[in-house]
């Protein structure tokens, strides 16, 4: 008789580490070739439509742009903790509470006009996110409660608080009574990188800036090393004198403000207005993106352009092969069944021992 077992490898490749981004990918389209041809298509030319077609036209590479810029700004954000050993799932809701922080002054002040209004506005997105993400760090260091479920359960009470807000005291009162604000003015909109070929917004260069900045605290400073030690041994980190509460805190600081920013970033640049959605799943999204690229935040761009193919892709899939939308949205969740599968065979390998091996072990 057979059986399997996980065991522990005694050290890891770092080439396996440094390919296994690109192996799950390659994995991942073989798995969509089958997909694809399970539900009768072609798979070459669905997976052109897929991933090569998107990129063919100017204003698909700024569609592109727009959806990256929210992925990369939360997943590196998510890398912090991550890193930390604090699992940050509610995102999500910072997203949305950073897209209400950001939007008090064009909606509730829309007369308050100037070049200030919009910095203002990215500040308070921020100041959203940090503190919708001081629930679960305070929780998880006062109670020692679950960071996963309360950052999660946090998701949808900011789902709901917005739309009651859309839905109530915010929506528009020339809007048709349809559940969304007023337009935001033109002082309060994130303007276009290149307003005559597209709609890509300076929220990419956010994005972009803020991946670099986290990357040099990350590798540079003492923040990043204590992040580091006390994220693979909390043993280790006390006997340096880290604090893990202190820690915890600024993790899910650095994470909300990231994901308010994205938040305020898209109300503001691609949207112009709050409604009862703003976001496709993004937060969510980001956790794939930050695992992809290696808990990286250089490797997190890279990885956040691939995911916002998916997006895009999916949307013409959609369109040039009559797919359904949770068809499309598959290939999100088969990338990240193949990066967990791939960084588990790093770190553990499976072993098959037969009965009779084992018997004659015991013997011995």
């Amino acid at each position: 008789m057979m059986r399997i077992e996980i065991v522990k490898r005694p050290q890891h490749s770092a080439l396996f580490s440094a390919l296994s981004p690109f192996i799950a990918l390659f994995l991942t389209l073989i798995a969509g070739a089958i997909l694809f041809s399970i539900l009768g298509k072609n798979p070459i030319s669905a997976l052109d439509s897929y991933f090569v077609e998107p990129l063919t036209e100017v204003w698909s590479i700024h569609e592109l742009l727009v959806k990256a810029a929210p992925l990369i700004l939360i997943a590196v954000g998510l890398s912090v903790c991550f890193l930390s050993n604090n699992w940050n799932i509610g995102a999500e809701g910072q997203f949305i509470a950073g897209g209400i922080a950001g939007s008090i002054l064009p909606v509730v002040f829309p007369d308050f006009q100037g070049w200030y209004v919009l910095p203002i506005m990215l500040l308070l997105g921020m100041a959203g996110g940090m503190a919708y993400a001081t629930i679960p760090a305070y929780l998880k260091v006062r109670f020692n409660t679950n960071e996963i479920l309360t950052s999660l359960m946090l998701v949808y009470v900011a789902q709901l608080f917005l739309d009651w807000l859309v839905r109530g005291p915010w929506r528009n009162p020339q809007g048709y009574n349809f559940p969304e604000t007023v337009q935001f003015s033109d002082s309060a909109v994130l303007p276009a990188i290149w307003p005559d070929s597209g709609r890509a917004h300076w929220g990419f260069a956010l994005a972009i800036i803020a991946a670099v900045l986290v990357w040099f605290m990350l590798s540079r400073t003492l923040n990043g090393f204590e992040i580091k030690v006390l994220g693979r041994s909390s043993r280790a980190g006390r006997f340096a004198g880290f604090s893990a509460g202190r820690l915890t805190f600024f993790a899910f600081l650095v994470s909300g403000a990231l994901a308010g920013l994205a938040g305020i970033a898209e109300v503001s640049g691609a949207v112009g207005q709050l409604r009862t959605s703003i976001s496709p799943g993004y937060g969510f999204t980001a956790i794939i993106v930050a695992f992809l690229g290696r808990l990286n935040p250089l490797g997190i761009i890279a990885a956040g352009l691939v995911l916002a193919l998916s997006y895009l892709g999916g949307e013409a899939a959609q369109i040039s092969l009559g797919i359904s939308e949770k068809s499309a949205r598959i290939f999100q969740g088969i990338i990240l069944f193949f990066v967990l599968a791939s960084d588990s065979l790093i770190y553990y390998r499976i072993r098959i021992v037969s009965r009779l091996s084992d018997t004659a072990l015991k013997g011995a």
